[in-house]
């Protein structure tokens, strides 16, 4: 069955999705997107990551062609149209096509919005069982990074370099110290039983399931640390782990070939990745 994706207010089957070659997101990548996780065929923490598209629209000053209740109802829609069990949607807000390339914002120009539903079992992915090595690359990405901007070129490059070395993740160094994942947050475990996590700044992406990972060691009573770490730290730490709404919580095993820990996930990762299930399961729409 072709997979249904929604076009600027319609269904249409995948294969016949279409945007303009003039639409800015591709000419200019001028455009925000969000991917929440799917399970069981509701939604997970979806009003975080819609809280979070709204704030990165509003840094860009792109206004939103429907409401953000409206936007819950397309994804539904399309979870229930595509037969979607466990997985992820995906959203993309651009700023339009106009009639030509103009770097200026173009005026009277509708914003497209698209979506569409990828399958995923993100509770029994292997790596979840096995956690997933990392490599380190130098953060060459813009100054904003808190802004969820389809310009993701430096996480493409980040990403490939993970791929070709065997591993599931890059971690981003600036200035010697750990940013963020190409597409996860980056956590600790300290041998004081610290978790460790960037704080949010302009220099990292406030993901939605770190967001929701730290709510939930505090609710517990486990201590947190919002600072920058380095590699150095991070490979002499109990564990480590990577959050991100496709992921949960997936341990971090290995750093540029290196151990963490025992080299194999820990307890405490597997614990939080347990807590997190359970509200997500407890919260879903």
């Amino acid at each position: 069955m072709d997979p249904i994706a929604y076009v600027n207010g319609s269904f249409v089957p995948l294969s016949e999705a279409k945007v303009s070659i003039l639409d800015r997101g591709f000419l200019f990548a001028d455009g925000i997107y969000e991917v929440s996780a799917v399970l069981d065929g509701k939604l997970i923490d979806n009003a975080s990551h819609l809280a979070r598209l709204q704030r990165s629209l509003g840094e860009i000053a792109l206004e939103l062609p429907e409401s953000l209740e409206r936007i819950e109802e397309i994804q539904k829609e399309l979870i229930a149209r595509n037969e979607l069990t466990n997985g992820t949607v995906y959203l993309e807000v651009t700023r339009g096509a106009d009639r030509g390339r103009d770097f200026a914002f173009p005026k009277g120009v509708r914003p497209t919005l698209i979506m569409f539903t990828s399958a995923k079992d993100i509770i029994n992915a292997p790596s979840a069982k096995t956690g997933v090595a990392v490599i380190t690359v130098p953060d060459i990405r813009w100054t904003r990074r808190d802004i969820k901007s389809v310009a993701l070129l430096a996480q493409v490059l980040a990403k490939q370099a993970a791929a070709e070395a065997g591993a599931g993740e890059a971690w981003m160094i600036e200035n010697g110290l750990v940013t963020e994942g190409g597409s996860s947050s980056a956590f600790i475990l300290t041998q004081d039983d610290v978790l460790v996590t960037r704080h949010n700044s302009n220099e990292i992406l406030p993901g939605c399931t770190r967001k929701a990972v730290l709510k939930l060691a505090e609710e517990r009573q486990l201590r947190v640390e919002e600072r920058p770490f380095s590699i150095a730290e991070a490979l002499s730490a109990k564990e480590a782990f990577a959050t991100s709404a496709s992921l949960f919580v997936q341990a971090v095993i290995s750093i540029d070939g290196k151990p963490v820990g025992t080299g194999n996930p820990g307890p405490m990762t597997q614990r939080l990745r347990e807590i997190y299930v359970e509200f997500a399961r407890a919260t879903a729409v």
